[in-house]
C-alpha cells in the first residue's frame, strides 16, 4: 500500500474525524476494501471514468475527488468513488 492509499484508509482511530472512519485495510462501516485499478477511459464532463481491476473486471468509477484522471492512471476505489491516485511500481 502507497504512502497515499494508506492516508486515505486512515489510522484506524476512533476519534470520529474525518478521514479517519477507515482501519488500516478495509472500511470499518461496510467492510470493502479499497480496490486498485487502472483508468480505461474519462468522462470529464459527467466526472466518471470506465476503469479496469487486476482481474479485468471494468466498471464505472466516480472521479470527482482526484484532479486530472488520464487513462492508464492507477486510482485507489471503494464504494464506486476513486479516492486516492496510486503511485507507480516503477
Amino acid at each position: 500500500m502507497t504512502a497515499d492509499a494508506a492516508s486515505v484508509l486512515g489510522s484506524g482511530s476512533e476519534s470520529g474525524l474525518p478521514g479517519e472512519a477507515c482501519g488500516s485495510q478495509h472500511c470499518i462501516t461496510c467492510g470493502d476494501d479499497g480496490v486498485p485499478v487502472t483508468v480505461v477511459r474519462v468522462d470529464s464532463v459527467r466526472g466518471l471514468a470506465l476503469c479496469e481491476d487486476a482481474d479485468g473486471t471494468r466498471t464505472t468509477v466516480e472521479i470527482a475527488l482526484i484532479d486530472l484522471v488520464a487513462p492508464d492512471d492507477k486510482l485507489l476505489v471503494h464504494a464506486g468513488t476513486a479516492l486516492a491516485r496510486l503511485e507507480s511500481a516503477e
